[in-house]
């Protein structure tokens, strides 16, 4: 392999409680709309905790889902669990590298929710990802996958700074605060990649218990970029939209959000 992907092994642990405080986490309907417009069964590729797939099992698709971190799974495993046994049925999980994980069968929707394609940092490590959607879509089936708009005005800013983004209360403690603050380490202008630090920082009383670090490495697409790997993967887009709401793919979008189909 010629990049690494992120372990997750102490984001994991503080995942659900930190973007359950997202206001602009939008995405969930999005993706469950598509899932009960395929009917199923349906494949969602880097599932991590189950913030997409759980809410399309309970409308009662069947959903597979794979995902390179073992400690997200694990989370999700717990999700599961508690589920009623209905939905636990519909639910299949499996660790696997999104770059080359084959399942040995199709589905009418491959979903990629809430920028995975990030995390693949070359073009090799982009093109093999796409290909792997691509030979799991059955005749006249869907991808869709979402990955942010680059704001270049604001990509060299802060660099160095701790930024506080998000506080929550522990859901297993409420006596515990939990902080993150996000770090921009650097940003290479030539790869299109920058990287980051997650500093997780809880509290008791205002005083710090305990502090832990988990470092991050995102790549960034423009639109055209996009294009070439698409076409590079045997893939055409049907839709593009600049939001969740479906907006234009335009100079006021924010996301860049992709339908595609095989050749």
């Amino acid at each position: 392999m010629t990049s690494t992907t992120n372990d997750y092994s102490i984001i994991s642990k503080y995942y659900d409680s930190a973007y359950a405080k997202k206001a602009d986490l939008v995405d969930v309907p999005f993706y469950v709309e598509l899932a009960e417009q395929a009917g199923g069964p349906v494949l969602e590729i880097a599932c991590g905790t189950g913030r997409v797939m759980l809410p399309a099992a309970r409308k009662g698709i069947e959903i597979h889902g794979v995902d390179n971190s073992a400690p997200m799974l694990a989370v999700l495993r717990e999700h599961v669990a508690k589920e009623s046994p209905e939905v636990q049925r519909r639910v299949h999980l499996y660790q696997g590298d999104m770059r080359e994980f084959r399942l040995g069968r199709e589905f009418p929707l491959v979903m990629i929710p809430f920028r995975p394609m990030q995390h693949m940092l070359t073009v090799d490590d982009q093109v093999s990802a796409l290909q792997t959607e691509a030979a799991h879509l059955g005749p006249g089936g869907t991808l869709a996958f979402d990955v942010f708009y680059p704001k270049y005005e604001v990509m060299w800013e802060k660099v160095g700074e701790e930024v506080l983004e998000l506080e929550w209360t522990s859901p297993e403690d409420p006596s515990l605060t939990v902080r993150r603050y996000f770090r921009k380490e650097s940003v290479d202008k030539i790869r299109q990649i920058f990287y980051f630090t997650f500093i997780f920082r809880t509290y008791r009383g205002g005083e710090m218990v305990r502090e832990e670090r988990e470092a991050f490495s995102l790549g960034y697409y423009t639109y055209p970029h996009l294009r070439a790997l698409f076409r590079l993967a045997g893939l055409e887009v049907t839709a593009g939209y600049g939001s969740f709401e479906k907006a234009p793919l335009d100079n006021e979008a924010q996301q860049m959000i992709f339908l595609l189909r095989k050749l």
